[in-house]
């Protein structure tokens, strides 16, 4: 059925040309009341020429183009009480226990929405995020429209908002309907009428651009050395100081010896690790971007030249994505093919060999914190062992603990030691970008891992996660995300 554009009219305000698909069932199009007004669908009654809009069914309404729709309800949030009755954890089930207490709540699959439900997943796994957007105040529309930074940032807020309320599987449909109405690539349908699969990578892409433009710098994330920040925190955004990383780059002639290398800085939110037939090893991927020759126009040969250009790390977030550049462009078929070779990835990721001198310099002292820790702990191994006693769990010889900042004192949200611990994995299943299916891995705690596949949840392991480096139809490792390795001190014993 086609596609109309109706009229809403709701107290003084009007809406022109909102579109409205019978195909879909009416939910959706109050979803997108909702983005447009902010009266929560709960509180919407729809109306046309006196039938009520029911939730699930269209009824006897004949839509037409410049049809309207009257809508009344408040956008201010009304207490309502329960919709199920609260259950004390010491009246649940062994299953219910398991339910609200170990396994988060999944996304339901709208029809090829799981590059969408697997990227909100993955970015949910960056506690600070979750902080940041609890306290970000802005709506899902400004004006009464939707405004791409604004309302995704808003709209994914929410959605996690719910998620931390929620056990059972919940509809994205708000966040779906924002993403699509800011971003009409990803609303693009087949011939079946059905959403088409898209790229998980452009939408973590699309969605940390608006973050990066709408969360405000954090400037009391430790308060202990807060008079010695440098005001140039102050400037940049949440994801500038957490994701955003920094390259310095040299470029130098191969063709003219003599011209003056050139310098340049430029922002990465994203490393990429390019997959070629030498390739077995992330590290040996993330190599090649550094190093790489260009052509471009000679100022001393006044013409174009091979240059030379090696980046180099010169700021390191505090999390860090890298994405596997596996899709390239199959003219013959018209699609985005995909490389399934076996590319390897740890658990734990030392980035220090990329970083400048400069930087290298700055990390050495967590770096050398870090190093007397193992030792430490390796010598009590070995006590352990030559006294015949079982390898002691560190944890329960520990007094209390705190953990230290990873960032540097002038540089919040920055990592101080080049040490990572994998805790994300975005992964794809297919032969295609447009087609087949993602999936996120998301670290719980230390090898527990979970496994989400839309609505559904599952406890997976460290060594299953190892597996998804690639090699055949399984699913392949397309965007991971590292957090920084936390040092942590007993109390009393601060160096």
């Amino acid at each position: 059925m086609p596609v109309y554009k109706v009229n809403i009219k709701w107290g003084k305000e009007k809406f022109s040309d909102v579109e409205c698909s019978t195909d879909d069932p009416p939910e959706v199009f109050k979803a997108q009341l909702f983005a447009l007004s902010g009266v929560h669908p709960d509180r919407q009654k729809v109306m046309m020429k006196g039938a009520v809009l029911k939730d699930d069914d269209w009824g006897n309404l004949k839509l037409k183009d410049g049809a309207t729709f009257l809508m009344m309800g408040t956008a201010e949030e009304l207490p309502h009480e329960p919709a199920e009755k609260i259950i004390f954890m010491e009246d649940m089930t062994e299953q219910q226990l398991a339910s609200a207490l170990e396994v988060p709540a999944g996304l339901k699959n709208l029809g090829n929405t799981c590059y969408m439900n697997a990227t909100v997943q993955c970015l949910r796994a960056v506690p600070e995020l979750r902080e940041a957007l609890k306290k970000y105040r802005g709506s899902l529309t400004v004006g009464g429209v939707i405004a791409p930074a604004d309302s995704i940032t808003a709209a994914l807020r929410d959605l996690y908002n719910t998620l931390d309320k929620k056990a059972e599987p919940i509809p994205p449909i708000i966040f779906l309907q924002v993403l699509h109405m800011s971003y009409p690539r990803f609303a693009e349908k087949g011939e079946n009428g059905s959403f088409m699969q898209q790229d998980a990578n452009e939408c973590w892409t699309e969605i940390v651009r608006c973050l990066q433009q709408k969360l405000p710098a954090v400037d009391s994330a430790n308060p202990v050395s807060l008079s010695m920040q440098a005001t140039a925190s102050a400037t940049r955004g949440f994801m500038d100081q957490y994701f955003g990383g920094q390259f310095e780059s040299f470029m130098k002639c191969e063709e003219a010896m003599d011209e003056e290398p050139t310098k340049s800085v430029e922002k990465f939110y994203q490393l990429s690790c390019f997959i070629e037939k030498e390739v077995k090893y992330m590290e040996t991927g993330l190599r090649l971007r550094l190093e790489e020759e260009v052509t471009k126009q000679s100022p001393t040969l006044g013409r174009d030249a091979i240059y030379k250009k090696v980046s180099k790390i010169s700021r390191l977030p505090g999390y860090l994505a890298i994405q596997f550049v596996r899709f390239y462009f199959k003219e013959k078929e018209a699609i985005n093919a995909k490389i399934l070779k076996d590319v390897k990835f740890q658990m734990n990721l030392d980035v220090y060999d990329l970083c400048s001198e400069a930087l290298q310099k700055k990390l050495l002292p967590a770096r050398e914190k870090f190093k007397q820790q193992e030792d430490q702990l390796a010598e009590e191994a070995q006590k352990s062992k030559v006294a015949g006693k079982k390898p002691t769990d560190v944890s329960k010889t520990k007094g209390k603990t705190k953990t230290e900042p990873y960032w540097f004192e002038d540089d919040i949200g920055s990592n101080n030691s080049g040490y990572y611990e994998l805790s994300a994995v975005l992964t794809h299943k297919g032969r295609s970008s447009s087609s087949g299916h993602y999936v996120a891995w998301v670290r719980k705690k230390g090898d527990d891992w979970l496994m989400f596949d839309d609505d559904q949840v599952s406890p997976v392991t460290a060594e299953d996660v190892l597996k998804l480096s690639g090699g055949g139809d399984w699913h392949c490792a397309y965007v991971l995300l590292y957090a920084p390795r936390i040092y942590e001190v007993e109390v009393g014993k601060e160096s």
